[in-house]
């Protein structure tokens, strides 16, 4: 108890850099958005409690001392923020964290409660971690948000790509030697579980080792030509994208509701990739295939394969009969929001539903203007035919319609 004690004490040079890194990544932004406001060190310390920085709340308040470091049931803090004590409930106006956030300040407090926050902040500091449009302008500085560029190819020997070369020079900057070669047997294995998803017959590796024996460069690039060319190329990457849109059959739920036509969706996908697509048209598709001025439509099959990119917004939670139906629609359609932004953005808008995002250049106001637009597209069945199947009979109907 005295070393988790002593710990907490530790400046910030001091504290074991998992443990800084955990401060920073889950505790820190909570007590900035949900805390700061009212108990800070600029003026504002309901309670006689600060907590901007580590000195200040280990003095604690006019309850008391706040933590016990190493002791999470015996802190007062975590009293407060689990809803133990009527008169005394955390964040104001009683809002309850999210338990997910109350877990990660119990395993803080049982570290020891490391705090690298060695002094108390500015007010440009307490601004910056405070103030929306501030910690947003500061966020939407991240590498991961700026155009990409064209980066410096590093000047290395033994690279036969610019991927290699990247590689090569890493490998160097860390005193690594590359691995050996590969031999044409784990080579042509390893071709065919990326490309298509499944190991060479024993035919295929035989041909593939002869072509090797005459000429190694000539035999891989015949081979990842013929697997690209394969259908089952098309059958093994639509996997990785129905994955990131959760295809399924049926909802989910206790009763399991079956999903209309979902196999259309899934064979849109195959065939898209197989006719290698190109990816903004795919991504174009995806929320607008219904309307496009001009769709891909597929002669063979008569279909309108556009429209049929669509299908990924009905791989949602559903339940049968829903008794509240107004409830149902809004998960529904933060399901939609959710699924639709980690696959396609790599970020988790949804956290965005109750408050601004925690970590990403993302506010509750973007989360709703995407909800608004999700809500106003009502889930239907559509047909997909082709324009010359629909029409085909428009003529006559028109003639029998009474006048």
């Amino acid at each position: 108890i005295a070393g988790l004690t002593l710990l907490g004490r530790l400046s910030h040079a001091e504290i074991p850099a998992d443990q800084a890194e955990f401060f920073e990544a889950r505790i820190r932004p909570v007590l900035a958005q949900e805390c700061y406001e009212c108990h800070n060190s600029r003026g504002k310390d309901k309670g006689g409690l600060i907590l901007d920085h580590r000195a200040a709340w280990q003095r604690g308040g006019e309850s008391g001392p706040l933590l016990v470091p190493g002791d999470p049931d015996a802190s007062l803090l975590m009293r407060v923020i689990r809803h133990e004590l009527p008169k005394l409930k955390m964040p104001k106006a009683g809002a309850k964290l999210d338990e997910a956030i109350v877990a990660d300040f119990s395993k803080w407090i049982a570290m020891g409660a490391p705090d690298p926050r060695d002094a108390p902040p500015t007010d440009a500091q307490l601004t910056a971690d405070t103030n929306w449009d501030a910690i947003r302008k500061r966020r939407q500085s991240w590498w991961s948000f700026q155009p990409i560029r064209r980066p410096e190819i590093p000047a290395v020997e033994g690279a036969r790509t610019e991927v290699d070369r990247f590689i090569r020079a890493r490998l160097a900057n860390e005193g690594l030697d590359p691995s050996p070669r590969a031999d044409p047997r784990s080579l042509v294995r390893r071709l065919h579980q990326t490309l298509v998803g499944l190991p060479p017959s024993p035919g295929e590796t035989q041909r593939f080792l002869a072509d090797w024996e005459r000429e190694p460069a000539a035999a891989i690039t015949r081979r990842v030509d013929d697997l690209l060319a394969s259908p089952a190329f098309g059958e093994a990457w639509a996997r990785h994208w129905m994955d990131w849109t959760r295809y399924a059959d049926t909802h989910g739920s206790e009763g399991d509701p079956e999903i209309p036509h979902a196999w259309r969706y899934r064979d849109y996908l195959i065939r898209a990739l197989n006719a290698d697509i190109p990816y903004d048209q795919l991504v174009l598709e995806h929320f607008a295939g219904d309307l496009l001025d001009q769709p891909r439509i597929n002669a063979d099959l008569r279909l309108n394969e556009s429209a049929l990119g669509l299908g990924h917004l009905r791989m949602v939670f559903h339940g049968f009969a829903p008794t509240d139906a107004l409830d149902e629609r809004v998960r529904f359609t933060d399901d939609q929001i959710n699924t639709v932004t980690k696959a396609f953005l790599g970020l988790t808008v949804s956290c965005a539903r109750c408050h601004d995002h925690k970590f990403d250049a993302i506010s509750q106001k973007d989360y709703y203007a995407l909800f608004g637009i999700f809500t106003s597209s009502l889930p239907a069945t559509i047909a997909v035919d082709a324009p010359g199947v629909l029409e085909k009979n428009r003529g006559a109907l028109a003639e029998l319609k009474p006048t």
